[in-house]
């Protein structure tokens, strides 16, 4: 099975930091079981300073269908209502992108 890694970066608005960070310490069990039936795994996030990074590995056959299926969740829907206000997209960023997807330079198993 081939694992797609993805690399992502976005924007965090200082002031919304702590909750950002409480919120996904105490994930809904809903969202990550959606994340889970997405066939996405090893999904992380990180924060520097008000940047967030993050890096998942898609396994599944139809990377598009499968993030279609997961925006289409009303659960995912609530959830990103609250944490897309705490976010900025960066300048990079390409039409229909919030998180934008950054190239991998580098890779070892």
């Amino acid at each position: 099975m081939a694992v797609k890694r993805i690399g992502q970066v976005i924007g965090i608005k200082p002031e919304d930091i702590q909750e950002y960070e409480n919120l996904h310490a105490n994930a809904w069990p809903s969202i990550i079981k959606i994340i889970k039936q997405a066939n996405i795994s090893n999904y992380s996030i990180f924060r520097y300073q008000n940047l967030l990074f993050a890096y998942l590995e898609y396994t599944g056959a139809n990377y598009e269908a499968d993030m279609a299926k997961l925006a289409a969740e009303p659960e995912m829907q609530r959830w990103w209502k609250i944490t897309d206000q705490m976010q900025w997209q960066v300048p990079e960023a390409k039409v229909n992108e919030w998180w934008h997807v950054i190239n991998e330079n580098f890779h070892v198993d």
